[in-house]
């Protein structure tokens, strides 16, 4: 019988900002663009979209904890050790010695071209073991809003039905998120479209991509979204470079729409190096000005500066701005918004700038 284990003591699970619950891998990142089979070596990151917006919260000042499971490994010594480096609260991660931690590697190609690849190594992790009997769920509700995402929900039968649990409407849960995330790949039935929508109608926040959205549900237009999903108290509907829409819930049946009113924002002009974990980035930002109490124009220009800070590094994961710089950003007007363009090194030039002032 496999015995799972915690790392260290037991700990209360003290309320915190955000809980995220889900799979983490380790992927290595190419030493330079070329084909998998050309590619001579690789660096080693952190990857995982649950531990991702987990990460970017607390780097944004929040008090944050990831929920998982790993292999008694060293990959999974390595995830425990960099997640915790951000300030996130591990210690309701479980370790299996009886599966491995889950592991990818993928090309330096933007993943909208065809030359991207990426080769999953995660059949059989400790993480597709997740279920409701094996998960500390006190500490998964201990949160201002739990972020859970589809792609935990495709790992197993026991992760769906933990994700379900997870999302059930209940008397005093934490605000639910839940970023649709649509893996046609990781599903192993022709039932995940019906099932993620299903999820996502139980959620409170959901973000959701409109290309996913027309993949997995044949929907067209932010609108045809919101109808979907009636339950959210909030749809954000992701619109790549275009930017995004948030539709809020008609709760006083003053609007003339039954969708509820729209926001959108357009996307920032960013100079990209490497167009992965922007997503998660985006919820992040967005999650991070929801749990400060901002207005929802705000929420999506958070989130898309957050975006801006992955889409400009080769890793998943990036610093975010200071606080008090992406306020300024997000206070700007629609003129000013519209001519932002932040390549390499953005986050940073704010802080530089401060230390070049007060240096004599």
């Amino acid at each position: 019988m496999t015995v799972v284990t915690a790392i260290g003591p037991p700990i209360a699970p003290d309320v915190v900002d955000v809980v995220a619950l889900g799979e983490s891998m380790v992927t290595f990142l190419p030493s330079r663009p070329g084909r998998l089979a050309d590619v001579p070596s690789f660096e080693r990151a952190i990857g995982g979209a649950e531990s991702n917006v987990a990460c970017m919260l607390a780097a944004a000042g929040h008090s944050a904890r990831w929920v998982g499971r790993l292999g008694a490994d060293g990959f999974g010594d390595h995830l425990v050790e960099s997640i915790g480096a951000y300030g996130v609260d591990v210690g309701f991660v479980r370790r299996d010695p009886g599966r491995p931690t889950g592991i990818y590697f993928r090309t330096a190609g933007d993943r909208a071209t065809d030359a991207h690849e990426v080769a999953y190594y995660r059949v059989g992790s400790a993480a597709s073991a997740m279920a409701v009997g094996n998960t500390d769920l006190e500490a998964v509700w201990a949160g201002r809003v739990l972020h859970l995402s589809g792609i935990t929900a495709a790992l197993s039968g026991g992760c769906l039905d933990l994700v379900r649990e997870l999302t059930a409407p209940r008397p005093g849960r934490p605000l639910v998120s839940f970023d649709v995330n649509h893996r046609p790949g990781l599903w192993r039935s022709a039932d995940g479209p019906r099932v993620l929508l299903e999820l996502a109608r139980g959620a409170d926040i959901v973000f959701v991509g409109d290309d996913e959205a027309r993949e997995a549900w044949g929907l067209h237009g932010a609108r045809a979204i919101r109808e979907a999903l009636p339950e959210p108290e909030i749809v954000v509907v992701k619109q790549g470079r275009g930017g995004a829409t948030a539709l809020d819930k008609d709760t006083d049946g003053m609007c003339e729409d039954a969708t509820g009113t729209a926001t959108f924002v357009p996307a920032l002009h960013v100079d990209v190096m490497a167009a992965v974990g922007a997503g998660d980035a985006f919820a992040a930002g967005f999650l991070s000005a929801t749990l400060r109490g901002l207005p929802v124009r705000d929420r999506l220009r958070h989130g898309h500066l957050m975006a801006a800070a992955a889409l400009t590094v080769p890793g998943d994961l990036a610093a975010p701005p200071a606080r008090d710089h992406a306020d300024r950003l997000a206070a700007l007007d629609d003129a000013g918004w519209g001519t932002l363009r932040l390549g390499p090194g953005w986050t940073e030039a704010d802080t530089r700038a401060v230390e070049e002032v007060r240096t004599p």
